[in-house]
């Protein structure tokens, strides 16, 4: 699948699904490279805040995997490369936001440049990278999960013309013999259950009725929360093969922070608590959770999370809360990969006949959306009470020296 993308090419593009290979590809190629020949590589996002979520990682397993640790040197923030034939390069990991037309021409002798969620690029960021590129032999790498055709790398890379000297190939999990047992079981559940969810997230095509999207509120980024945070926690129940979910998340005024979740389809009761614990400091904060199995509440209260209790359902209250959640700007740490995807893909119904949006939401690609809705539900009751408790307010109409009595 990928052999074509192992010639010399001055644009090289992988797209496709989850658990493709397609960063573990280029990671490889780029040891590869860095060992042949003296050459000064970046790898890019569209916003990089740490090293944590970079290639940088998989690029060190790379480079153990070959047994090549005598051409690197893998520091804090670089890696060092000492090819064969002599001479010295870097690998440097940067986001492409913290570039100005100034500073993006530091980057104008490097050989390889590589762009890990290319999804993500904004146009200006393209705009930038592609003229500094521009050293002999030059090479731009972009691997992604197509979300929308308008987006700025597919209209690059998969247009209708593409720019001279392109090698673009799709990867799928299909193509990956590797592929790992844990996604096996996810991509499994969601071929079962969600057709177009399985379509965007594990084949690697479009998402459709983006109009119907429910949520358009929402950023990926890397942050971190500081000491006295105010968690809210949420939990959502799997019924037989459903995931089980824990969110959490913080609201600092008109900002909703989501920094953790754990998520396990057909998670056995008696795995609940391990599962819980996987985000930080769970146990020890007030966790709101679906209501409709409170055997399954009873028993987490008895192991390990005393402060879990149900939430409180009514009559619209599925749709407060979406509501709720639509009022705030949501920054989605990159780790919570399931909320990302459901945030994508949640959508109102559509009229089959006429293709009109429905004042209806649908009853799926909402697990950890329901999780999160349980997570913020003190705080809509709260901002809720204080609006019905306000008095009411009449405007008098004014007149001169003072208000008519």
């Amino acid at each position: 699948m990928f052999a074509p993308l192992l010639q010399p090419a001055r644009y090289k593009g992988a797209y496709g699904g989850r658990g493709s290979a397609k960063s573990h590809f280029f990671a490889g190629m780029l040891v590869e490279d860095c060992i042949r020949e003296p050459i000064d590589a970046v790898c890019l996002r569209e916003t990089q805040k740490s090293l944590k979520f970079s290639a940088k990682k998989l690029i060190e397993s790379k480079i153990a995997d070959m047994n090549a640790g005598d051409y690197f040197e893998v520091q804090d923030k670089v890696i060092k490369c000492r090819p064969t034939g002599g001479g010295s390069g870097i690998i440097i990991f940067e986001g492409m936001q913290d570039h100005t037309a100034d500073s993006i021409k530091s980057l104008e002798g490097f050989k390889r440049a590589w762009i890990e969620e290319a999804q993500s690029l904004s146009q200006r960021s393209l705009d930038l990278l592609r003229p500094t590129m521009r050293a002999p032999g030059s090479e731009i790498w972009a691997s992604w999960n197509p979300d929308q055709p308008t987006d700025p790398i597919d209209a690059l890379l998969r247009g209708p013309v593409l720019p001279k000297g392109a090698i673009v190939v799709q990867a799928n999990y299909t193509d990956n013999p590797w592929f790992p047992a844990e996604l096996r079981e996810e991509m499994e559940y969601d071929q079962r259950r969600d057709p177009d969810k399985y379509a965007h997230i594990w084949l690697g095509q479009y998402q459709k009725n983006t109009k119907a999207r429910v949520f358009s509120n929402y950023r990926i980024e890397e942050f971190e929360l500081p000491a006295g945070t105010v968690f809210r926690l949420g939990a959502d129940w799997g019924f037989s093969v459903d995931p089980s979910v824990l969110i959490r998340c913080a609201i600092e005024g008109n900002v909703l922070y989501v920094d953790y979740e754990a998520y396990m389809v057909g998670c056995e009761i008696v795995n609940l608590p391990e599962l819980f614990m996987s985000v930080p400091d769970a146990e020890k904060w007030p966790i709101t959770a679906d209501s409709a199995r409170p055997e399954t509440i009873s028993h987490m209260q008895k192991h390990g999370f005393p402060r879990i209790r149900a939430a409180v359902k009514g009559a619209k209250s599925l749709e407060e809360g979406v509501e709720f959640l639509k009022s705030f700007d949501i920054v989605v740490h990159p780790r919570c990969k399931h909320l990302i995807d459901e945030l994508a893909l949640y959508k109102y119904k559509v009229d089959k006949d006429t293709g009109d949006v429905l004042p209806i939401l649908e009853d799926k690609d909402n697990h950890v959306i329901d999780a999160l809705r349980y997570a913020c539900e003190g705080a809509r009751r709260a901002v809720k009470k204080r609006k019905e408790e306000a008095p009411a307010r009449k405007d008098m109409p004014a007149i001169a020296g003072g208000w008519m009595s």
